[in-house]
């Protein structure tokens, strides 16, 4: 087998009332089986509580690192925004072929190694709420609840979509913010 390095299986954004906002998928290299975005959903809600233990600890718009391991291979790395979005991203450590001309492993990621791409998300999340046609309360359900609206909490800005597509297929390990 060819040597692997980690690569981003999925980026989930959480909004401040725990609901789901974004989630997207990022398949392996050389898998043939797209990811199941039902487990992956599951796995974005199993970091909820431990968002909300480390928060007396944790001022808001940081990095909450490490979230969990999910097993061998999958990781879950957390930051939160000062609104109380939070952004999750899950590793697969053998995501990517590593390149031709690189001989070492990557044995384990720092939580400073996703910095670049959670300031990314935050960067995109931040253009969004620029946006004069985008209402972060209409994606909230406590909002849907109270006016009886009926639509999605989901976010389908096109430009933050493609953005966050971006981030997920360009990240790498020792990746530098630029």
């Amino acid at each position: 087998m060819a040597n692997r390095s980690p690569a981003v299986a999925c980026i989930g954004v959480i909004g401040r009332h725990n609901n789901p906002l974004h989630i997207s998928l990022f398949p392996a290299e050389g898998e043939q089986e797209p990811r199941n975005k039902l487990e992956f959903s599951f796995m974005l809600s199993t970091c909820l509580d431990i968002f909300e233990a480390r928060m007396p600890t944790k001022m808001v718009g940081q990095d909450f690192g490490l979230l969990q391991a999910i097993d061998e291979r999958l990781a879950m790395y957390g930051w939160l925004t000062n609104t109380g979005v939070k952004f999750v991203i899950v590793v697969d450590m053998e995501g990517r072929a590593q390149q031709e001309g690189k001989n070492a492993a990557v044995l384990g990621l720092r939580n400073s190694d996703l910095t670049p791409a959670f300031h990314a998300l935050q960067t995109a999340y931040i253009r969004l709420l620029r946006n004069p046609f985008y209402s972060p309360d209409e994606h909230s359900p406590a909002h849907m609840n109270t006016h009886k609206q009926v639509g999605s909490t989901q976010i389908t800005s096109k430009r933050f979509l493609q953005e966050v597509d971006r981030i997920g297929r360009s990240w790498y390990p020792g990746m530098v913010a630029g």
